[in-house]
Order: C-alpha cells, then structure tokens, then sequence
C-alpha cells in the first residue's frame, strides 16, 4: 500500500545534520575482506524533497518542498549490469582513491552534484555483492541540490525520496531465500519497491541515523535479478 504507515515529515536543516552526524560518530563500520572482490563505494545523499519523487504514488508536494530526502535514481535501459533498477550514484573505485572520493565523483559525474569533502558525514557498513563487489556507503549532505542532471549514459531517471518513506511501518520487507538461510530484503516505496544492496542502504542509515538501533545488514540477500 503506498505510504502505508508513513512517518511524519523532517526537514533538511542542521537538527537534521547533527543527529545524523552524532548517531554515526560512534557506530563501527564493517569492511568487507579483501581479496578478488572489485572495491566500489555509492554516495547516500541527503537532499531536499525539491519537486517531489516524480513517482505516480508518491504525493509531490506544493512548491518547492524542504523536507529531507534520500536521492536515488533508475539506471539506464541500456547499462549491460542492473539496467532499469534503483541504485544510489556510485561505481567502481578507482585505483588509490578512498570511499569518500569515489562517492561524491561518482554523485557529480551520474547526477551533476558537485561537493566537497566536508560534506560526508560518514560510512555503514560494505556490502558484498553476488557478482563480487564490495561496496562501501558513504553518507553525503546534499543540501537543496536544485540543479541536478542525469547522466543519460547510466541514469534513466533522478528521484527524491522523502525520508519518511523509509520510516514506513511495513518496512523492511523480508521473505526466504532457497540458497540462503538469510533472508531477502527489499525496501517498500510508493507501491513498489527497492532490492538489495540499495535497500540494504537504506534499511541501515534508518536504523542507525535515524532509529539510533546499531543494525547490521550484510548478511541479507539479493533477489535473483539484482545478482546478475
């Protein structure tokens, strides 16, 4: 059901800030152990509602809207891996170049948000693919990102996500896995949904940014098309 048990509205201002840069301080990361894994890192950008989801069921607000946001976007039709489904910016890192670094040049070159390094507020924990990536996300202050421009190569579509979606009551959503005793996990949005590892993402920075419970999701799975 779109918007089932939505949690009220939290503006993007420095309140905001400061408890998500307090709730990450002292959390632990978990990094992923190294090996033939291909190192890659995604920016988890706080941004603000703006125009609202561009979602047929999620509400756009009435003007500009300053409610906080989660940027997320729809891969490219055309990509040979993942084409069409939901990712945060982000890709391989390159060589030498830190989490940090591959976060927000990847966030500038598929969306046009160009940041600096004072903007990342911290990391969750890497997750690891079944096609054998290890990635690290990095959570970025956006800010009001007015000016953002998908990259046509690798974005079909850039969308804001109100926090408040992720805050829902029937979220996570978890089911069996018949290779995994660990369960599948995917996010709601609007009617649909979101797989792992964005949802992993998501699921997490909710738990620990704004719920304040150190939770752990590497060891939840993917469904079969998010493996490939």
């Amino acid at each position: 059901m779109p918007g089932a048990g939505r949690a009220p509205a939290l503006l993007l201002d420095d309140v905001l800030r400061a408890r998500i840069h307090q709730a990450l301080q002292p959390f632990v990361p978990l990094h992923a152990t190294p090996g033939s894994r291909r190192p890659a890192a995604v920016a988890l950008t706080l941004i603000e509602e703006g125009d609202g989801a561009r979602l047929a069921d999620v509400p756009a607000p009435v003007g500009w809207s300053r409610e906080a946001a989660i940027l997320l976007t729809r891969r490219a039709t055309g990509l040979r891996a993942h084409a069409g489904q939901w990712a945060l910016p982000g890709g391989r890192m390159d060589a030498g170049e830190a989490a940090e670094q591959a976060a927000l040049r990847e966030l500038h070159e598929e969306v046009g948000l160009e940041l600096g390094p004072a903007a990342i507020l911290g990391r969750l924990d890497d997750y690891v693919t079944h096609s054998g990536f290890a990635i690290t996300p990095v959570v970025v202050w956006g800010g009001e990102a007015r000016l953002l421009a998908p990259n046509a190569g690798e974005v079909a579509s850039i969308h804001r996500i109100p926090l408040a979606e992720f805050l829902r009551a029937d979220a996570p959503m978890l089911e069996p896995c018949h290779d995994s005793v660990h369960p599948m996990l995917r996010m709601p949005v609007g009617s649909g949904w979101i797989a792992a590892p964005t949802a992993a993402f998501l699921y997490q920075f909710r738990e620990v940014c704004l719920l304040g419970r150190s939770t752990r999701v590497a060891h939840f799975e993917q469904p079969e098309f998010a493996r490939r």
